[in-house]
């Protein structure tokens, strides 16, 4: 048995018409009309399949196929609809879809497991305004509350609650997700990899047995504005040159390890004119690692150099962290099973952590998880070139196919 591969990159590129833009990439944020749209398509799909849908309290959406009900539980399959912008179409939907592809092919094969099988498309899993990024994940497992969704609003004023309540969630129905969690037996999700490990390595896929930590933290710095015609070069305090040593002294010492990455990937300045010395700068730290000490020992060592900038240069600078975020180990059992269901097929594959968070990551802390990587052509991800070659596609999603068998037959036994 195998899935359509010819089917499934019809749906991939269906479903990236909702939010294409000028560029050829996809715009598809969570809840922009696009997301409504792209959303009401899938559980038109899934139902017409005569799936069983259920809309948590997060807009996820979980689609059940019965399983022979010899074991209880369900084995999920998923990830995201939604996208960055002038994003591609394989981040998140190929997950979605490639599970779609796989329930179609177990009807089609007259196929049931001994246990459900559902797929899920969760919400907001790309960063947002809501500065709430997998958000639907996060939500479901307990780590983003009720109370934390109360007062979050977009730049644009709008209320995260109001959203929510559009496509038929609302924080009425949070307290539902946590008496779902006991029926979740595993989770797996297919995932473009957005790096060249495989690509370097000639090989189509890589089952992800951990995910990096991921530390952010705004950071002010203040300087003095003036003007720029008058102000001597040495009587400046210039808070954009005391700015741009400090994220070079970021790219100097992540450069030097080969376990963590440091960016900085926002920076405002102001006043942003071209006569007056920039007197505030406000920016977004991140370093990501495997390990939480590799994280903290990479802050650490960042803010001691940026404190002797600060001293020399006569700036102040203010942080405050809002993401904090650890390692997690994805669930060896899983892992195992799918590398095993790798070599039956005789299909090579790497054992790899991935670099960037994903909702697997999050569903963790309540089943045992796992991912699956495909290789992605060039490395290319958030942009429109973002590719993935059909060969690879087909290889990862059959891998999955089985794999969620064999995890069928043996998972009570752990």
């Amino acid at each position: 048995m195998r899935i359509n591969i010819h089917r499934l990159l019809m749906d991939i590129d269906r479903y990236a018409a909702y939010g294409k833009n000028e560029y050829g990439g996809v715009t598809r944020p969570s809840f922009s009309p696009a997301d409504h749209e792209v959303r009401q398509l899938f559980i038109e799909e899934i139902t017409e399949m005569g799936m069983q849908v259920t809309i948590d309290g997060a807009a996820n959406i979980w689609g059940r196929y019965k399983g022979a009900g010899k074991k209880e539980g369900s084995i999920v399959i998923g990830s995201h609809l939604d996208s960055v912008p002038n994003g591609g179409k394989y981040d998140g939907p190929l997950g979605v879809l490639m599970a779609k592809e796989i329930v179609k092919s177990l009807i089609e094969s007259n196929i049931r497991l001994d246990h459900d099988i559902e797929i899920v498309s969760f919400t907001a899993e790309e960063s947002n305004d809501f500065n709430l990024s997998t958000f639907g994940s996060r939500s479901f497992v307990g780590r983003i509350t009720a109370e934390m969704v109360e007062g979050a609003r977009d730049l644009k004023g709008a209320r995260l609650s109001d959203e929510l309540i559009k496509v038929n969630g609302g924080l009425d129905k949070f307290g539902m997700m946590k008496n779902m969690h006991s029926e979740k037996k595993a989770f797996i999700e297919l995932h473009i990899e957005q790096g060249q490990r495989l690509e370097n390595a000639n090989i189509s896929m890589a089952v992800i047995n951990s995910v990096v930590g991921t530390y952010r933290s705004t950071v002010r710095v203040l300087g003095q504005s003036n003007h720029s015609g008058t102000t001597m070069m040495n009587d400046r305090k210039d808070a954009l040159t005391a700015a741009s040593e400090m994220i070079l002294a970021v790219e100097r010492y992540c450069s030097d390890k080969g376990n963590v990455v440091g960016t900085v990937g926002k920076l405002t300045v102001s006043p942003n004119a071209a006569n007056i010395i920039p007197g505030q700068i406000d920016f977004i730290l991140e370093v990501r690692a495997e390990k939480s000490e590799t994280i903290q020992e990479t802050v650490e060592a960042i803010q001691e150099v940026w404190r002797e900038i600060a001293t020399r240069r006569e700036v102040e600078i203010q942080q405050e962290v809002f993401l904090n975020q650890k390692p997690e180990v994805l669930d060896q059992d899983v892992v195992t099973c799918l590398v095993e269901t790798a070599k039956e097929m005789n299909e090579p594959c790497l054992i790899l952590p991935s670099m960037a968070v994903h909702d697997a990551a999050h569903m963790a802390s309540v089943t045992k998880s796992a991912m699956v990587f495909v290789k992605s052509i060039d490395g290319k991800s958030h942009c429109p070139e973002e590719y993935s070659h059909p060969d690879d596609i087909e290889k990862a999603g059959n891998l999955i196919l089985h794999g969620i068998i064999n995890l069928d037959h043996i998972l009570s036994e752990y």
